[in-house]
């Protein structure tokens, strides 16, 4: 009875300690992996980074494309659409163990305060133009918890004899494309 005593006492001084270190699922994804698909950037670069991609829309000269990003052990898709070989828009379909706060306040250390804000039910939906011809849009909802659910970027003024619009989104409503 005493050495069980001794023992338990033993053990409760000295808890185990994990060395583990736990991190929010995104804590580690960086921006910079959408920057490959920002306007302005290589459809050619895009294509060895990540593949040939899969041809979603064709609309003669501009052309949406979709890739798939891996992060840690899943992949997430992204929509870039081509323009004279290079990206005028793009549109990413986060995952939902994306953690809000870490994903919203890395895009504020990247771009400062969000130039816009609006709230639409759970949904809240933050814009962010800048004097690099980018608009980037977000949008997160929160249900028990705030999640992520996509990151869109476009050119403000696109290139000369555009046929158009650079918002993906407005081209999935005129397809009535489901599958984002």
């Amino acid at each position: 009875m005493q050495k069980t005593f001794f023992l338990l006492l033993l053990i409760s001084l000295f808890p185990t300690k994990s060395f583990g270190q736990i991190e929010p699922p995104n804590y580690n994804f960086s921006l910079d992996t959408l920057g490959d698909f920002y306007p302005g950037k290589k459809f050619e670069g895009m294509k060895i980074k990540y593949g040939q991609g899969e041809l979603e829309f064709d609309r003669g000269p501009s052309k949406i494309y979709k890739f798939y990003i891996t992060h840690i052990r899943y992949k997430f898709p992204i929509f870039v659409k081509i323009y004279q070989g290079e990206s005028v828009g793009f549109f990413a379909r986060l995952p939902s163990y994306f953690l809000h706060d870490v994903f919203h306040q890395s895009l504020i250390n990247r771009y400062g305060k969000q130039d816009e804000y609006s709230k639409v039910g759970n949904a809240a939906n933050y814009t962010w133009s800048n004097e690099k011809n980018l608009k980037l849009i977000y949008q997160g909802q929160c249900v028990l918890t705030c999640f992520p659910m996509y990151l869109s970027g476009e050119m403000v003024n696109p290139p000369k004899g555009f046929p158009g619009t650079t918002d993906i989104l407005q081209e999935f409503k005129v397809e009535g494309f489901t599958n984002i």
